[in-house]
């Protein structure tokens, strides 16, 4: 059976549940407040793509192609990036609520995110060295033997991110959140001093 190749269309408030989008590669297309949730996309292939306004919450990725990809103001909650076909792996994130994903070994340097909430994520194991981590807030996110060098965390907020099990090098703080990289050695830090 020969694959679905769709290029250059925009979809629109269209409800995937109730209507599957067709299987296939999707080049230069744009999802405008679509819903995915909870639905198979295992084996598309997203190539030049934007996500906005869209609810990809619990959708299945298993070999799923994100190169390129930007999502903006999209619900995205649980989604396991891990099972996504990881060559060429790119995309961009503005606006999203990525709380409780999974980017598990995942390789994403310079990624971007902007101004998402990436509440309990976890990035154990991850290479975002270089990534843009900006305006997020990053509660409960877990990083274990991560490679975040010259990962710019400078305005983002509540992270805890231990300097002894992850990689560090030539990361930006703001002093502000400095805290977040002691925490795990449970000392008392005096912000009045």
């Amino acid at each position: 059976m020969k694959e679905t190749s769709i290029h250059d269309q925009s979809f629109d408030k269209i409800d995937f549940t109730q209507q599957p989008l067709e299987k296939g590669e999707y080049g230069n297309c744009t999802f405008l407040h679509c819903n995915f949730e909870y639905t198979d996309l295992s084996g598309f292939n997203f190539n030049d793509c934007e996500f906005i306004g869209c609810n990809l919450s619990m959708v299945k990725l298993s070999q799923t192609a994100f190169r390129d990809v930007v999502f903006k103001d999209s619900k995205m909650l649980g989604l396991h990036f891990n099972d996504c076909n990881d060559f060429g792996m790119s995309f961009r994130f503005d606006g999203c609520i990525l709380n409780n994903s999974v980017f598990y070994k995942t390789t994403i340097k310079k990624t971007q995110f902007k101004n998402s909430k990436l509440i309990e994520v976890d990035f154990s194991e991850c290479d975002i060295s270089g990534a843009l981590v900006s305006g997020c807030d990053l509660s409960g996110a877990v990083f274990d033997r991560t490679n975040l060098e010259k990962t710019d965390f400078r305005t983002s907020v509540n992270y805890s991110i231990s300097p002894s099990q992850n990689r560090l090098k030539k990361a930006k703080f703001s002093l502000l959140e400095v805290h977040g990289l002691l925490n795990v050695f449970d000392i008392e830090i005096d912000k009045n001093s």
